[in-house]
């Protein structure tokens, strides 16, 4: 029997207003799923906005998840929705962090019940692609990461907690070998997967050797302002976690003297403020509106992290802020080196998560910034906007729909 697969030919993401009329004619009846991991007021990062952004286009969908504290959030778009959650709804602590209970993650969402829908629609950075469907229910996976914990960041997981040492350090070795396992098997109980970007799509094939149709996820860019006179210091934003390394951002704005700031919080929050320098201000956590202020006057905005997409890196853009990134992930996507890009550049890449490859950056860009403009950067993040996320995702809905329930997938028809 032949693997159900995507054709470039016959689906992509082009003519997406022509797509989003007839979708409304021909699957507007039809009964949709939305499933999420976990909704929480702590959980507002870019899966989430994807989650929105669906439900402006396809509102009549039924919503699922692990458990649910954000439709009883008066400020929450979920506010007063109706939401399915599974008995992980009901456990101490869930709502601080549902993934302490990571055993019961795959079995807690194989449990949701959705055999009343024609289509399901995942969003997915964990389990959430895993429910179970019938073979004439056709389900999408929008895979913002395959598992990072479980894939590519399993050594650091281990490495820096409690959990990878000792006797326990063997059991959490174990669980995670045995998750790997549950997430191909549920990795094949999708028909059609959306990777976040190109960088995405790659881990996806080689994690579970589907391949994945890029959509990229939609970014708020009215939410941010242009600004075009800068002030004379760098900004980063981000969790302080290990993998964002942002100490390395740090040590070398040591050795550079010029101002750097710093916001967001995590667990390396101390371990960060003890080792800047009087020209390094670590804020630690911020509201928005301080953040926008910071990003938007900013002369750029510093990463160092390989991210499977980066809206932070979109948001500064759209912002008139140059970025300064480490050259891997969804950067190279959503950012344009001025060394290749002299006319379109808003940006510019370092080679290497060091200290001594960002300072070399950073110098540059002292003696490049003149030729950023501010308009280009924007233009540049308009491309993410949320519109065009949602034109192209509902083209994508029509056409699995069309292909999915146009194959034969019997084994005569599969030759």
């Amino acid at each position: 029997m032949r693997q159900l697969s995507l054709s470039k030919t016959n689906i992509d993401s082009t003519g997406a207003n022509k797509s989003f009329d007839r979708l409304q004619i021909q699957v507007k009846k039809l009964k949709y799923a939305l499933v999420h991991e976990w909704l929480t007021p702590l959980a507002t990062g870019g899966s989430e906005l994807v989650v929105q952004e669906i439900l402006k286009h396809v509102d009549e969908a039924d919503v699922y998840a692990l458990i649910d504290f954000e439709s009883a959030n008066p400020e929450s778009y979920l506010f007063g929705r109706q939401i399915g959650t599974t008995f992980l709804q009901h456990f101490p602590g869930a709502r601080s962090g549902v993934q302490k209970y990571l055993p019961f993650l795959p079995i807690a969402i194989e449990q949701l019940d959705l055999r009343e829908y024609d289509i399901i629609l995942s969003s997915s950075h964990a389990v959430a692609k895993g429910i179970l469907t019938r073979p004439q229910q056709l389900h999408l996976c929008y895979c913002h990461t395959p598992m990072r914990y479980a894939w590519d960041l399993t050594f650091d997981y281990l490495r820096s907690s409690k959990a990878g040492r000792g006797i326990q350090g063997l059991l959490t070795r174990y669980l995670l070998h045995r998750l790997r396992q549950w997430d191909v098997i549920a990795a094949n109980r999708v028909d059609y997967f959306i990777a976040n970007s190109q960088h995405t799509a790659r881990r996806i094939w080689r994690c579970y050797r589907r391949r994945a149709q890029v959509i990229y996820p939609p970014v708020n860019i009215e939410r941010f302002s242009l600004m075009r006179q800068k002030q004379d210091f760098y900004v980063t934003v981000c969790r302080l976690v290990s993998y964002k390394n942002v100490s390395a951002i740090v040590q070398a704005f040591n050795q550079l003297g010029h101002t750097l700031i710093v916001i967001g919080t995590g667990p390396e929050l101390e371990m960060i403020r003890r080792i800047a320098k009087p020209n390094v201000q670590v804020l630690g956590w911020q509201p928005a509106s301080i953040v926008e202020k910071y990003i938007a006057e900013a002369k750029a905005f510093v990463y160092a992290a390989c991210e499977d997409f980066g809206i932070a890196l979109v948001e500064a853009q759209a912002c008139g802020t140059p970025v300064i990134s480490y050259a891997a992930g969804g950067a190279l996507e959503t950012v344009l080196d001025i060394r290749q890009h002299p006319e379109t550049g808003t940006g510019l890449f370092f080679s290497s998560q060091t200290a001594a490859a960002l300072v070399q950056a950073v110098e540059e860009f002292e003696q490049l910034q003149g030729k950023f403009r501010p308009e280009i950067c924007r233009l540049r993040a308009e491309q993410f906007a949320p519109e065009v996320f949602g034109q192209r995702y509902l083209a994508f809905v029509e056409r699995c729909y069309q292909e999915f329930h146009s194959r034969d997938f019997t084994e005569s028809g599969a030759g």
